[in-house]
């Protein structure tokens, strides 16, 4: 079925307004003790109450972000400034390390084991600072980033289970998530610093991690961008190197540097040409780069957040270059995301199916799934075919 652009935009825009949103507010923000609940179920109800730092902070991203690009909603502001105090004053250890997990009032529950935390704490943070006009709340975000380029070489850094030296790896992850986080702090940075983060961590993603000749993006690699014949060193996580090839057009995009924006669009036709299931549809969570059985036996679930990355990578790439396989891979994935993810009945989307399509778990957020993936979609998807439509 042809999709047309006005009803897309439409589409994205209700149902991020009149949906998504909505069911957040209504369900998890927590005005007693401070910050959120994620772990609601299929109809909103929540069903556990620890907090985790990332989506905490990835809540107070989500609704700054709004406040600052879409509409000053006084309530949007309000629910993010419920977040962002209770994470300032619980969030960090005394060196100001951002812990994984805390009980819902607050206490540490998982020791601050990787960078993550403090990735997503200086974005929300930064875009907390714009919303809200905080000076205090700028000063977080910087300790966080700051945190983040410092430990980048040592994500996990005493929680490290890996001994040192034998098989010394990269993971993808870290330059990808350094390369949006960069563009986030935009605002906040010597423009020096940003133009030196932006350009190494392009070049280290589209150096190291892509496989020129496959043209596919791999999960971890040597230090100097080599292929290692383990498990780590063969991984493919589709999810991932498409999310990181809209990081690279947007990057790029402010160059105009057209050679980049249609190399990474390259990478995701070939990903999905690679991962999508052609017998149930959708695409695959993990998958073994030379077709040995994976270790992750999650492996063929289809997950919410890689299939909404893909939209925004397909709908960013087809507004960027004009190209056909974009928009023909856009439809079908489309089609597949909207019929499968999204719950008409309760609002919001799932996050869990099995590889038939049929939802695994029925919960609307979790230990991994807060407000982030979907609204953020939703809100980039919606921008596109507005761009579109008027180009």
């Amino acid at each position: 079925m042809g999709h047309d652009l006005k009803a897309l935009a439409e589409l994205y825009k209700n149902a991020l307004l009149d949906d998504v949103l909505l069911f957040w507010e209504k369900h998890s923000i927590d005005w007693q003790q401070g910050g959120y609940f994620t772990c609601l179920d299929r109809e909103g109800k929540v069903y556990d109450t620890d907090k985790f730092i990332w989506l905490q902070n990835r809540q107070v991203w989500t609704f700054s972000m709004l406040y600052n690009q879409l509409e000053k909603r006084e309530n949007w502001l309000q629910i993010a400034s419920n977040g962002a105090n209770f994470l300032a004053q619980h969030g960090r250890d005394e060196e100001g390390n951002w812990y994984f997990a805390l009980t819902c009032e607050g206490k540490p529950l998982v020791q601050p084991y990787n960078i993550f935390s403090d990735c997503f704490a200086a974005m929300a943070f930064s875009q907390y600072a714009l919303a809200s006009g905080e000076e205090w709340a700028k000063d977080v975000a910087m300790q966080a980033y700051n945190n983040v380029l410092r430990r980048k070489d040592n994500p996990k850094g005493k929680y490290n289970k890996i001994y040192p030296g034998t098989r010394p790896m990269k993971a993808l992850a870290v330059p990808m998530i350094l390369a949006n986080l960069t563009l986030e702090m935009e605002w906040l940075l010597p423009s020096e610093t940003l133009e030196n983060v932006l350009a190494a961590t392009v070049e280290e993603v589209m150096n190291d991690f892509l496989d020129q000749e496959r043209g596919l993006m791999y999960e971890n690699v040597g230090l100097y961008g080599s292929h290692i014949d383990c498990f780590d060193g063969r991984l493919i996580n589709p999810g991932h190197g498409i999310e990181a090839m809209w990081f690279i057009m947007d990057i790029a995009n402010r160059k105009s540097d057209r050679k980049t924006i249609n190399q990474a669009v390259d990478v995701v036709l070939n990903i999905l040409n690679f991962a999508w299931d052609s017998e149930y549809g959708g695409l695959y969570y993990f998958m073994d780069a030379d077709n040995h059985p994976p270790q992750q036996l999650e492996w063929d679930q289809k997950l919410w957040w890689v299939h909404l990355e893909s939209l925004v990578a397909l709908a960013m790439g087809y507004r960027l270059t004009g190209r056909n396989e974009c928009w023909e891979w856009y439809q079908k994935m489309h089609d597949y995301a909207w019929s499968h993810f999204s719950d008409r009945d309760y609002g919001e989307w799932f996050g869990y199916l099995n590889r038939r399509g049929e939802v695994l778990l029925n919960l609307k957020g979790g230990k991994w799934k807060g407000c982030f993936h979907v609204p953020r979609a939703l809100y980039l998807c919606w921008q596109q075919f507005e761009a579109l439509k008027s180009s």
